[in-house]
């Protein structure tokens, strides 16, 4: 039997944390780094959008196709909610999902012994980007968002301090000490989707938004512990594997037994929990943003319900939902605008 749930802890204060020079796009003072377009006034950023593209030498039309791509790719689950963004905010969180999945891939794919080179050009194409100076398409596509979207840096400042706590830090002893690394890799996430999708400067909003971007973290974590533990690392808390009795050697092994289904079992309820104190943010971002972001948490949140269900599913390979059940999710919250269904 699973213990019971404890209550989510009140919201933490955020934690920051080879290529041609092309020439710098200039920023009039005090001001963007272009200036952005009046709301809707097509005309104002077509005309932006052919600045970047002349100013950088990079293919911004290019770039954002690359970056949808990548998002619907790699984001399979993510990105469901991204399709009902209005155009220039699905362009956005595009830009700004792709750049943390870069800087996320380049510790977690690759020759381990270059990785820190690997995550610090990524460091440095930030600094390149918010400088106007963008090196690869990624980060035109990005420096085009950010007049009509300005999405803090130490956001991004703060992912990339996550990734590199990856390269040194691989066992997490509470459940406190995960938060932190939460604060690092997940709500610095919810920072820039409210920079993009409205909220932010909100506390509410922030503080639900962070609840939220805690429980896509934690379904990460449950829904990935095979695979991070082929990568040497364990996320699950310290303290909960002796709570339940469960031996590192044993999760180790990635074999099933009635002690190490209940811990995960545990786990992806302690995410369902988080996604049911996030519901407000759906009402807290803009109105044109709500479904998308109901989708987000919703796909995510039948992720964890069914590794809660099944615990030992992630044990032998990612847990993910088939094309139909994705339609499926979608279906049921244009009925009831939930991320958790059932409740």
């Amino acid at each position: 039997m699973v213990p019971p749930l404890p209550r989510p802890p009140p919201p933490r204060p955020a934690r920051p944390g080879g290529l041609a020079e092309p020439r710098p796009v200039h920023a009039p003072a005090g001001g963007a780094l272009v200036p952005g377009p009046r709301a809707g006034d097509p005309r104002a950023g077509a005309r932006q959008d052919r600045a970047v593209s002349g100013e950088t030498g990079l293919d911004l039309s290019r770039a954002r196709r690359g970056t949808r791509e990548l998002t619907h790719r790699a984001g399979a689950n993510f990105s469901v909610g991204f399709r009902f963004l209005p155009r220039e905010r699905r362009q956005a969180v595009y830009a700004a999902y792709a750049f943390c999945r870069h800087a996320d891939d380049a510790v977690d794919e690759g020759d381990p012994e270059t990785a820190p080179a690997r995550l610090q050009e990524w460091a440095d194409e930030l600094d390149a980007t918010y400088a106007g100076r963008p090196r690869t398409e990624t980060g035109v596509a990005l420096l085009a968002a950010l007049p009509r979207f300005p999405i803090p840096r130490q956001a991004f400042e703060g992912l990339i301090a996550g990734c590199r706590q990856d390269l040194v830090k691989t066992r997490y002893a509470t459940f406190a000490e995960l938060l932190g690394y939460c604060d690092l890799v997940a709500t610095t996430i919810s920072t820039i989707s409210l920079a993009i999708f409205g909220g932010l400067g909100d506390p509410e909003a922030e503080a639900r938004g962070r609840d939220l971007a805690t429980a896509l973290q934690l379904t990460n974590v449950v829904r990935d512990v095979g695979e991070d533990v082929g990568r040497g690392r364990v996320y699950l808390p310290l303290e909960d594997l002796a709570r339940f009795g469960v031996t590192e050697e044993e999760l180790l092994s990635l074999r099933p037994t009635p002690r190490l289904s209940a811990l995960v079992a545990f786990e992806a309820e302690r995410a369902l929990g988080y996604f049911r104190a996030a519901e407000p943010v759906k009402d807290l971002v803009d109105p044109p943003c709500r479904f998308a972001v109901t989708m987000m948490g919703g796909v995510y949140a039948e992720v964890a319900a069914r590794v809660a269900r099944r615990p030992e599913a992630p044990l032998s390979g990612r847990v993910s939902l088939s094309r139909g059940e994705k339609v499926r999710a979608v279906l049921a919250r244009l009925l009831r605008r939930r991320f958790v269904l059932g409740d």
